[in-house]
């Protein structure tokens, strides 16, 4: 039988493509690696990215948070088109002349007006009594003199206090003051990593039964 140089291209070039596909057949495991590898990467990008720019974790440091927030808990804060608002839990890089990060709670921001009644324990926002089931102790005076608070929050700063308010370090001292917007890294969304107190324990344990969202 005469195979012409038409018939011949044609065979080879079905041979070429059993043998190319026998080949591709041979390293299923190898192919399913480098696609897991590839898709762990592209995974592993986005998180870089989202805990760069959208999400972090930051540590709870000290007490002055308690109840709500516990020594060495980890949180998930965001800034992503973060505007504060009362009642946020924020993270603050530092104060007016306190240079360490603080975690601490919204009272007031710009254009709101203030007033703190030390002897009462009750504290007004535009006139309305804050009913704070939050908080843990008394709201007492700082160093900053009751007759330099601000009776209006000025544009660009929030007022901030603890929620264990007899130990907090807020806006109730010099060292704190009011906060400026800018220096706001983020707000407190998620508590990833809580503890709790057991009874009579000094030292908070390990309890994710509490892993909770903030508001």
């Amino acid at each position: 039988m005469k195979i012409d140089d038409e018939m011949f291209e044609e065979i080879f070039h079905d041979e070429e493509e059993q043998i190319e596909t026998i080949e591709l057949k041979k390293s299923p495991v190898k192919s399913t690696v480098f696609d897991w590898a590839g898709c762990l990467f592209v995974a592993l990008v986005w998180v870089l990215i989202l805990m760069t720019f959208v999400f972090r974790v930051v540590d709870v440091d000290g007490t002055s948070m308690e109840p709500t927030l516990i020594n060495t808990d980890k949180v998930v804060i965001t800034d992503l088109f973060y505007t504060p608002h009362d009642g946020d839990i924020v993270v603050i890089s530092h104060g007016e002349e306190y240079e360490k990060p603080l975690v601490k709670r919204v009272i007031a921001t710009e254009g709101q007006s203030l007033k703190i009644d030390f002897e009462k324990n009750e504290i007004y926002v535009d006139g309305v009594l804050l009913q704070e089931n939050y908080t843990q102790g008394l709201t007492n005076i700082g160093d900053i003199p009751e007759s330099e608070y601000p009776s209006v929050i000025p544009e660009g700063k929030i007022f901030v206090l603890g929620d264990h308010r007899d130990v907090s370090l807020d806006s109730r001292y010099y060292k704190v003051g009011l906060i400026d917007e800018n220096d706001i890294i983020g707000k407190a969304q998620l508590v990833v990593i809580p503890h709790t107190y057991a009874s009579g324990a000094l030292m908070p344990t390990l309890d994710l039964t509490k892993i909770r969202y903030l508001y």
